[in-house]
C-alpha cells in the first residue's frame, strides 16, 4: 500500500514537473533593435525644428528641408540634396562619415549637414520612426543658438 502512495506521489510530481517544462515559456519577442540599427535601418527626411521649444521649421533653409540623409552601418553615410539645390553647382549628392560618442549619446559627423550647424548630434530620442537630435547653430551673425531637429523616415 505504501508502494502504491509513494508511486503515485511520485507519478503526480513527474507530470507536474513535465507539465511545467511544456508551458508556453518561450517568448518571440525580438531583442530590441541597437541604435545603429534603428540610425540605419532606413533613409531620414528632415520634418521640423525647434528654438528654445519654439517652432523655427521656416527659418530653415528649404534647399536643406528637402535633403534625405542616409547613415550606413559601417559609418559612412551620404545626404542627397532633393529636388532643391541651395546652390545650382552643389553636386545631388555627398558624402560623410559619422560614428557614435559620448557612450552612444552623440552622433559625429565628418561635416555638417547644415549650414552653420555642427558636426556634433546629441541624442535626445530615436525610435523605428523618428529621430530627435540637439545641434548647436552659430549664424553668420548673432549669438549661437542650440536647434532640436526632428527627423522621419
Amino acid at each position: 500500500m505504501k508502494k502504491h502512495i509513494v508511486l503515485s506521489i511520485f507519478i503526480a510530481l513527474f507530470g507536474l514537473f513535465i507539465f511545467n517544462s511544456c508551458s508556453n515559456k518561450s517568448d518571440n519577442t525580438p531583442p530590441p533593435k541597437t541604435k545603429t540599427q534603428l540610425l540605419t535601418q532606413a533613409t531620414w527626411k528632415f520634418k521640423s525644428a525647434t528654438i528654445g521649444g519654439i517652432d523655427a521649421t521656416g527659418q530653415v533653409q528649404a534647399c536643406q528641408r528637402d535633403n534625405v540623409l542616409t547613415f550606413l552601418s559601417n559609418g559612412s553615410g551620404s545626404g542627397d540634396e532633393g529636388a532643391t539645390k541651395c546652390n545650382a553647382g552643389d553636386p545631388q549628392t555627398y558624402a560623410f562619415t559619422w560614428n557614435f560618442a559620448s557612450g552612444e549619446t552623440v552622433i559625429h559627423t565628418s561635416s555638417p549637414l547644415f549650414t552653420n550647424g555642427a558636426t556634433d548630434f546629441t541624442l535626445q530620442s530615436m525610435s523605428e520612426d523618428e529621430l530627435v537630435v540637439e545641434m548647436l547653430y552659430t549664424p553668420p551673425v548673432g549669438p549661437a543658438a542650440t536647434v532640436v531637429i526632428t527627423f522621419i523616415h
